[in-house]
């Protein structure tokens, strides 16, 4: 797999106004073209676009095309749940949103030192391999957002982590 992903915070839309009025021909040919050149990492989450980005890339990517032909990233939004049973029903709902049976990249998203505890404090990290070891997450990982130092302390007490997704925009640079 080539080594660029196709983001999908920021989909085209008919109306800037309706973050849910997705422009559905722009964003297949977008798809196609990315696809077509080689690519193949697909990554949403689940409050994207008033919460149907994910629904989105069911119809634009995982109906369209072969499950093989690319990989597929959501994440666990951590202000959206309270308990267990909140992580549970979110994940479900993702699979569903997503129209598929597993990811093959799940992250615990936008961890900065508040989120981090909250992860620990829910056991997100044993909820997470928990569903890798149903085989409903292939890569488990977190999105990160904060400093060096704090990445370091996570990276030491939690092995477990396949990856880490940085928060850098490359046209910031």
């Amino acid at each position: 797999m080539k080594k660029f992903g196709f983001g999908c915070m920021r989909l085209p839309l008919l109306d800037k106004k309706d973050q849910t009025s997705f422009d559905v021909e722009t964003f297949n040919s977008m798809v196609d073209t990315f696809l077509a050149r080689g690519f193949g990492y697909f990554d949403t989450a689940y409050p994207y676009h008033g919460y149907k980005a994910e629904a989105a890339v069911r119809e634009s990517i995982v109906k369209r095309h072969d499950r093989k032909s690319f990989k597929l990233a959501t994440k666990m939004p951590m202000r959206d749940f309270n308990s267990l049973e909140d992580k549970e029903r979110i994940f479900n709902e993702q699979l569903e949103n997503c129209g598929v049976e597993f990811f093959d990249y799940y992250l615990l998203n936008n961890i900065g030192i508040t989120s981090y505890k909250k992860a620990c404090d829910f056991d997100s990290f044993g909820f997470c391999l928990g569903k890798k070891q149903e085989g409903r997450i292939l890569n488990f990982g977190i999105s990160f957002h904060d400093t060096p130092e704090l990445l370091e302390e996570i990276l030491t007490a939690h092995l477990e982590l396949d990856f880490v997704q940085l928060q850098i925009n490359y046209a910031d640079w």
